[in-house]
């Protein structure tokens, strides 16, 4: 268990990302290299839920695209990914909010806090 904690202090490089919890609406913009070219894309949408710890965290984020649901699970150390922003912060009662699948229309909306 030390070892793997070891390697993951050296050799992984801890990057500097804003705090986000689920119900967020965050922007993660990532690297994606096509044949020699690089460009950045950015995927918009709500945090559905935050899994693992330290540096083997990941998290799931849905957007609607036209009717259909894409949801993209996102390593937080992934070396592709260049920043997160923070868009919304959102007011929800659980850590996993999977019952957002489900919902359509005005239901889905989820309630903004104020900072």
């Amino acid at each position: 268990m030390d070892l793997i904690k070891y390697v993951q202090d050296e050799f992984i490089q801890k990057k500097d990302f804003p705090e986000f919890s689920s119900g967020d609406t965050i922007t993660v913009y990532y690297e994606i290299s096509e044949g020699q070219k690089t460009r950045v894309q950015f995927f918009k949408g709500v945090v559905m839920q935050i899994k693992g710890t330290g540096l083997t965290k990941t998290f799931t984020i849905r957007k609607m695209s036209g009717t259909v649901g894409v949801e993209r699970i996102f390593p937080i150390n992934m070396p592709s990914i260049q920043k997160i922003e923070v868009n919304k912060r959102g007011k929800v009662r659980r850590s996993r909010i999977y019952y957002f699948r489900n919902l359509t229309g005005k239901k889905a909306r989820i309630k903004e806090i104020r900072r």
